[in-house]
């Protein structure tokens, strides 16, 4: 199974034209622009769709005319997720509105002062949820690939003034390691995403919506490793403005046996994912061949 090569999408004239109608036309008049613009990925981006419809019509089982509307409807989605991300990024969070559900194991978890691993998937909009992790009265660290273009990403700090969480990028030299030890030992929270892999990475397979799929194995390895408690946490847009926030509760593992923990982990992180998935199918935004053939 080919693995995900670690960048994002788009260009600095697209983020910049959305970010204008953003600030001075509002959320509403982007996700407008956004229509014409998910017409044209839905047309063109063939590389990405075929991806996208073989998980509605091999895992969901849709029809191939359900397929294609529903691939629309993603490309659709996964726009309105970055427009909210950097809407709330720039100090639009009272647009929105949020259900919560499980906020009170996150407090448990900072109240244990042992530190804690969130985990998390591109399945809904996990940033755009990042601010209720202000009111945990905690250091927030967010693990991820570096993966946006330079220019991109100076764009948007500029106009965001960055992000509130502090980022551990992730480094061939494994120094990242170091960053997220030092934040369990300060009793921080670390948050990741864990079913995206880069080459020469190592993986766990395992049985996902019905069909052999390769996960990362380094966050597993990490709250094995450290052994710290866990949650599941993910946000999924509901209405035009709204999410909903969900948190497992607090896992604590065996970790005498480390395997056996990891495995335990995945298993869990799955079935939260395909729970989610079953209420909020058009909600996934893995663009490459998830799936291993054969």
């Amino acid at each position: 199974m080919p693995s995900w090569h670690g960048k994002s999408t788009g260009n600095k004239l697209g983020y910049s034209i959305f970010i204008t109608v953003l600030q001075k036309l509002g959320v509403r008049s982007a996700y407008i622009l956004l229509r014409f613009v998910s017409c044209y990925y839905f047309l063109f981006a063939w590389k990405s769709s075929r991806h996208i419809l073989n998980y509605f019509r091999q895992r969901l089982g849709y029809s191939y005319l359900k397929s294609l509307g529903a691939l629309y409807r993603n490309y659709y989605a996964f726009g309105q997720s970055l427009i909210d991300k950097i809407a709330i990024m720039t100090g639009g969070a009272k647009q929105f509105t949020f259900d919560f559900d499980g906020e009170e194991h996150l407090h448990k978890m900072v109240s244990l002062q042992k530190g804690g691993l969130l985990l998390s998937s591109h399945v809904g909009n996990w940033e755009a949820a990042g601010h209720l992790l202000e009111r945990l009265n905690t250091k927030i660290n967010i693990v991820m690939f570096d993966g946006e273009h330079q220019k991109i990403k100076d764009y948007l700090t500029s106009v965001t003034g960055g992000r509130n969480a502090n980022i551990i990028v992730i480094k061939n030299d494994l120094s990242h390691i170091y960053e997220i030890d030092q934040a369990f030992k300060n009793n921080e929270l670390v948050c990741m995403h864990a079913d995206r892999f880069v080459d020469g990475s190592r993986t766990m397979e395992i049985n996902f919506l019905g069909a052999p799929a390769k996960f990362p194995a380094g966050p597993f390895i990490i709250a094995a490793q450290f052994k710290v408690p866990v949650c599941y946490v993910f946000a999924m847009k509901e209405k035009t403005t709204h999410y909903h926030f969900y948190s497992t509760d607090i896992r604590t593992y065996d970790y005498s046996n480390k395997q056996t923990a990891m495995r335990k982990m995945l298993e869990e992180l799955t079935h939260e994912m395909e729970e989610k998935l079953k209420l909020y199918p058009v909600q996934w935004y893995n663009y490459y061949d998830f799936w291993r053939k054969g």
